[in-house]
């Protein structure tokens, strides 16, 4: 009778729960930074344009600069706190407790 086996020591990964890689997790994050930095430009040229028109359209413009000088800070923020997200797949090792489907409470073939 061969010997049983010893429980493996390793863990063991299922790619539905692995996480992101790292490239997909930098490329992301360069989008996110990209967009953000692209909305910054926008407020810069807007408020270019919005400060030489009259009230209330140059307190906008003004606004605009606020908001083109913050966004460079807040784009680098978000664009870092890139944690690398887990997959959202079933457990690899069976289904978790209370999520099972349970049987009919009668027995339709039990008519006897």
């Amino acid at each position: 009778m061969p010997e049983p086996r010893e429980p493996r020591k390793q863990q063991v990964f299922s790619i539905t729960t692995a996480a992101e890689s790292q490239t997909a997790d930098r490329v992301r994050r360069e989008k996110r930074y990209a967009l953000s930095m692209g909305v910054r430009t926008v407020c810069f040229l807007g408020g270019v344009v919005l400060v030489m028109q009259p009230q209330p359209w140059a307190a906008l413009g003004w606004l605009m600069f606020v908001g083109a000088v913050f966004l460079p800070y807040i784009a680098v923020v978000f664009a870092n706190a890139g944690v690398r997200k887990k997959g959202d797949g079933p457990s690899p090792f069976g289904p978790e407790p209370g999520k099972q489907i349970e049987p009919p409470k009668n027995n339709p073939l039990d008519r006897g």
